[in-house]
């Protein structure tokens, strides 16, 4: 329950939300790029702790420590579902070639790729309606965890008294979703992306703060108590099968276990493995993590940026994770998973938090959570309105609109969209069956028609908008009749969108040649783009090609362990698994030396060659 300490800290936090909000509307008015990009003036540091703690979301860290808890170590490979390595894509090269296009939307950039003409005006019209589609989910997916966190700490008893209508009781976790979403629409709308900047820099403080309290907590806990865990639990590695048997320790955990369908770890690590590459190597979605590199002052920055929310994200993050999941597992009798007399292990993180943080340190931690939500809620909210505003009403309804009608049509749509999201909440039930949804059903149409975009010159508008269209189809469809993992489908979907991109680019004419040559000479990207290199190699005998797949890829690597071991480090630190952790640290460190001497050096001299 909470204190009156508790409250007046979370009442602090809000008010600071609103403080941040109106202080920067001014700002946020001037033009269209400073609503929705900050101006494109905003340092890659700010953006990327704003990008670490959009991706510090309510939701997911509620996934994380029910995984944590219930998989132990192997549960540091199941965000690869994400794929949370896309980040590494990002910071080793693709985060460059992105920026180097100079464009407001992931939208616009397909413009850039493919032209105005047929093809074009179709891909553009899929990609807006692909990262609607996807904003929408991604706020349904905040709103619901939010919803059910809350619930734990503001008993609806007492809230009851004050609220003149009645609410049934599987809804009341989306009546408190709605409260809170209130705040993250006005920071948002009103500040446009650097009110969302500077608040996402005030939740991360807070974020780390709490995250240390937590581990601090834990490890002393560890060091009077003895884990029972089942045999493998402190073993990142894995067999065939999974082999987690929690008989005897938590039986209830096997039931959690055979319900997520992770049995057959071995085809499930290599279906997410192979998703998540290609996921990875088509590039980010069009959603907030887009607009933020979008945002960055230059290409070097927006390398600097990915790079930066990996470093700041993971250890902050795992350090709350291990922490909570930990105390869950030594003292599980004394919390209270229940909901309407139905088990429910996505309560794991309220249940702990309310059962073991002090008053004063639950204040602060709950502002930061909920501040967590806020800020990946309000970032995607701000891609959509980016879409919604950029791509549709002033390309095709009013590109002459006035400022004020810009303004209108910024706040117009980020309630249309918020109103939207908040109905879909109420048709979903439960944080992980969104995800699944979101990283495999949802993404398994991204990725073809968005690998085949970067790296083949024949791929056009008409390829990427049949590619698309035939993999968003059964992404649809599939979850409607079959209650199978979303993972499983992920190659029928692949398949299916990959005939559709075949087709789609044989039925039209390539590309206008000249629309090719520049995308290839701004973008730099390596792949099959031999006849146009030629072409440019005519004009400009100076030009040289990328010849860094090679190093990218083993950049990608290396900097993949590195990700996993910031990931497990905090884990033997609070388990005072020293041993382990030393070696880890050492392996850690070999990687960053090698990482500074085979990618950041080799960008900074590129960046330097292109500038002059």
């Amino acid at each position: 329950m909470l204190q009156g300490w508790d409250i007046v800290i979370i009442l602090i936090y809000l008010t600071g939300t609103i403080v941040i909000g109106l202080a920067l509307r001014k700002r946020a008015q001037k033009s269209k790029d400073d609503y929705l990009m900050g101006g494109k003036s905003l340092p890659w540091y700010m953006l990327g702790l704003s990008n670490a703690s959009g991706m510090f979301d309510i939701s997911g860290t509620m996934w994380l420590v029910t995984l944590t808890f219930v998989y132990g170590f192997k549960s540091i490979w199941i965000p690869w579902l994400w794929p949370v390595f896309n980040q590494v894509f990002l910071m080793v090269y693709l985060s460059v070639w992105l920026r180097r296009s100079n464009v407001t939307t992931g939208a616009e950039w397909i413009l850039f790729r493919f032209d105005s003409g047929k093809g074009g005006r179709r891909s553009h019209t899929i990609i807006v309606i692909f990262a609607i589609l996807s904003c929408l989910g991604f706020l349904a997916y905040g709103f619901i965890g939010l919803g059910k966190f809350v619930e734990i700490f503001i008993p609806w008893e007492i809230v009851s008294n004050y609220v003149p209508f009645n609410v049934p009781p599987n809804y009341i976790p989306h009546f408190y979703g709605i409260i809170f979403t209130l705040f993250a629409v006005f920071y948002s709308v009103l500040g446009g992306m650097s009110g969302i900047v500077w608040t996402d820099v005030l939740q991360y403080t807070v974020m780390t703060i709490s995250s240390v309290a937590i581990a601090v907590i834990a490890w002393q806990a560890m060091g009077s108590n003895d884990l029972n865990v089942p045999d493998g639990w402190m073993n990142p590695f894995f067999d065939w099968n999974l082999n987690m048997d929690w008989t005897g320790i938590i039986d209830e955990v096997n039931t959690k276990i055979a319900s997520d369908g992770y049995s057959l770890f071995t085809i499930f690590f290599m279906l997410m493995l192979f998703k998540g590459i290609l996921a990875s190597i088509a590039g980010p979605a069009p959603n907030y993590d887009m607009q933020k590199i979008l945002s960055t002052k230059s290409p070097l920055e927006a390398a600097k940026m990915s790079a930066f929310s990996l470093a700041a994200l993971i250890p902050t993050r795992y350090l709350m994770v291990g922490g909570f999941s930990v105390l869950a597992i030594l003292f599980y009798d004394d919390l209270d998973l229940y909901t309407a007399g139905i088990l429910d292990f996505e309560k794991i993180l309220p249940a702990a938090i309310e059962q073991f943080i002090p008053v004063g340190l639950l204040g602060l931690l709950l502002a930061g959570l909920l501040a967590a939500f806020m800020s990946t809620f309000a970032g995607t909210l701000n891609a959509a309105q980016a879409y919604l505003v950029n791509d549709i009403y002033l390309k095709h309804y009013n590109p002459e609109a006035s400022h004020d009608k810009v303004k209108q049509m910024n706040y117009g749509s980020g309630i249309v969209v918020v109103i939207i999201s908040i109905i879909l909440g109420f048709f979903i039930q439960d944080v992980n069956s969104i995800l699944q949804w979101i990283v495999s059903a949802l993404y398994g149409s991204y990725v073809v028609s968005n690998v085949l975009k970067w790296h083949w010159w024949r791929f056009n508008g008409e390829g990427y908008f049949w590619g698309m269209l035939s993999g968003m189809i059964p992404a649809m469809i599939f979850p409607i009749f079959t209650d199978t993992l979303d993972l499983y489908y992920f190659p029928i979907i692949l398949l299916i969108s990959i005939a559709g991109s075949i087709l789609g680019t044989y039925s039209a004419p390539p590309t206008n040649e000249r629309v090719l040559m520049d995308f290839y000479k701004k973008t730099k990207p390596w792949g099959f783009w031999k006849p146009i290199y030629k072409q440019i190699k005519k004009e400009d005998p100076q030009f040289s090609r990328n010849k860094g797949f090679t190093r990218d890829m083993f950049n990608v690597v290396l900097g993949t362990v590195a990700q996993t071991l910031l990931v497990i480090i905090p884990l033997y630190l609070i388990l005072h698994k020293n041993t382990s952790l030393i070696v880890s640290v050492l392996i850690l460190v070999v990687c960053v030396v090698i990482l500074k001497r085979t990618w950041w050096d080799k960008i900074k001299t590129e960046n330097n060659i292109s500038n002059n």
